[in-house]
């Protein structure tokens, strides 16, 4: 097969999956996680229901895949932000007040129409854990080269560190304002800085 044909085909495929996350995404924004269809979502896709099954069984399985890709995508926006500095201090910090901004902003999304029947649903354990891992695993190194700067503590272990950061910066998503947030963060970061 020529290259030309098999990029214009990938492409295609890419367009179509876009389309189907999207208007999933919508739908159920607008509707309900149990109220939407696949034959609605095929029609408000363009794409015949025949074409959506290629692609996907279900509503669960598109879901799924839209929130895999919105995660990934925040990963993304962290490792970007991570390669961006050189200095492993400011590297932590920056990537820590980046993750405490994603977070307060899901939760803002969460607030939205029928947004805590599709928290819940797309939360589940299961379903995050790979993601969490490279979370985890990319705090922790941030962690481990800040402690071998001299940036933060390094009497505890930044496999625990990056647990109490993750877990502390959560809590940016119950916050009023990105004031409050900035707030969270310099205490969360406080919390790492070498004992006297």
């Amino acid at each position: 097969m020529p290259k030309l044909w098999t990029t214009t085909i990938e492409a295609h495929r890419r367009g179509v999956r876009e389309a189907i996350l999207d208007t999933t995404a919508a739908l159920v924004a607008e509707h309900g996680l149990r109220a939407v269809t696949m034959s609605q979502i095929a029609e408000h896709a363009g794409i015949g229901r025949a074409t959506l099954y290629k692609y996907f069984p279900d509503v669960d399985a598109i879901l799924l895949a839209w929130h895999e890709q919105q995660i990934s995508t925040h990963l993304e926006q962290l490792a970007e932000i991570r390669d961006r500095t050189g200095d492993p201090g400011k590297r932590l910090d920056a990537v820590l007040e980046a993750y405490a901004h994603i977070q307060h902003q899901r939760m803002r999304h969460r607030h939205e129409r029928h947004g805590a029947e599709l928290a819940a649903f797309l939360h589940r354990d299961e379903h995050l854990a790979p993601t969490q891992h490279r979370l985890h695993a990319m705090m922790r190194d941030l962690l481990a080269d800040a402690a071998k700067s001299g940036d933060i503590r390094d009497d505890v272990a930044p496999e625990e560190l990056a647990g109490y950061c993750l877990h502390a910066l959560d809590g940016a998503g119950s916050l009023p304002s990105r004031a409050a947030v900035r707030r969270l963060v310099a205490l969360t970061l406080a919390g790492l800085r070498p004992p006297r």
